[in-house]
């Protein structure tokens, strides 16, 4: 069995993500034609086109396309296992990539990177805070933050805590509308609609022996919910969020809970990170003080979310 071409997978890797032979050889400190004759080998070992030529631009060919995350995450691996072992040797420092949703980012993470950036000054956080998924291999995340369901199963995944919601209105709202006392009756209010995904998607509500489903329809549909918050507090509707976006207006009476009952389908916040289980020893410091931490918080906020349901 032949060893892959490491350093053609590299400079093909370079040459993708800079978009020319000359910015990959000065990123990976070697010369232009020392880039080209990498790449050029590696094509005639696999036998396919990986880049497309011309004398303005390069780009990527339809196999090239096809394999440039695999190059990616094949020198991400190597770097990951150089830098883990060279992590017990020496202080934590270097660059971390951390994506995280936008609200809970700006909400609950400032204090904590805070602490563990106190705690190691020689590490720099880049901090990605968007509420699309994002690709952890293809854009060199080393960890994300992410509420939902776990459906990718190709990365390492650590579930944190349950992350409480709630449907929330402004008194002045329920005193106009009338208060809902069962989800159906949400199919006559207006909703505020939040999610990542089409404005339909519908809400799924139980309770012991009973189930109801609410399409909701309404006049915003956001797919980050900081931007319900003041319309809701305006007596603009009603709306299905999680409980950290709006917990100073729940904590000040601006927005009051409803339909307390009843129960949403459980979320969780998961700490994920790409599929290779060697990483620096600085992404795996974050990662464990990002879990205790926040398994801390979150799971103290999510008892006195039952508490508030059951007192």
């Amino acid at each position: 069995m032949s060893l892959p071409d490491y350093e053609g997978w590299a400079c093909f890797a370079a040459v993708a993500d800079s978009g020319s032979f000359t910015a990959a050889a000065a990123t990976l400190g070697l010369s232009k034609a020392s880039v080209s004759k990498a790449v050029t080998r590696l094509e005639g070992s696999l036998g396919i086109t990986l880049l497309l030529r011309s004398s303005r631009q390069v780009t990527l060919s339809t196999a090239g396309a096809g394999l440039v995350d695999e190059a990616r995450a094949m020198v991400a691996a190597a770097v990951s296992a150089t830098e883990a072992a060279r992590g017990d040797r020496r202080d934590l420092a270097g660059p971390i990539r951390l994506a995280a949703p936008m609200s809970f980012g700006i909400k609950v993470l400032g204090r904590p990177l805070a602490t563990f950036l106190e705690m190691h000054p020689a590490v720099e956080v880049d901090i990605i805070l968007s509420d699309a998924r994002s690709d952890l291999v293809a854009e060199g995340i080393d960890l994300a933050l992410r509420i939902s369901r776990m459906d990718d199963s190709s990365l390492l995944a650590r579930t944190i805590a349950p992350v409480a919601a709630s449907v929330i209105a402004s008194e002045a709202y329920l005193e106009r509308h009338g208060t809902p006392r069962h989800p159906l009756e949400l199919a006559g209010h207006r909703l505020v609609g939040y999610g990542h995904r089409e404005r339909a998607m519908p809400l799924h509500f139980h309770r012991e022996g009973e189930q109801a489903t609410v399409v909701p329809s309404g006049p915003l549909f956001a797919n980050n919910g900081d931007i319900a918050v003041p319309l809701l507090v305006a007596g603009g509707g009603i709306a299905v969020l999680p409980d950290f976006i709006a917990d100073q207006e729940l904590a000040s009476g601006a927005l009051v809970r409803i339909l307390t009952d009843w129960s949403l389908p459980q979320s969780y916040l998961h700490l994920l990170s790409p599929p290779s289980r060697l990483r620096p020893a600085r992404v795996t410091a974050l990662a464990d003080f990002l879990v205790d931490v926040l398994k801390r918080s979150c799971t103290g906020a999510h008892d006195d979310h039952l508490a508030r349901r059951t007192g």
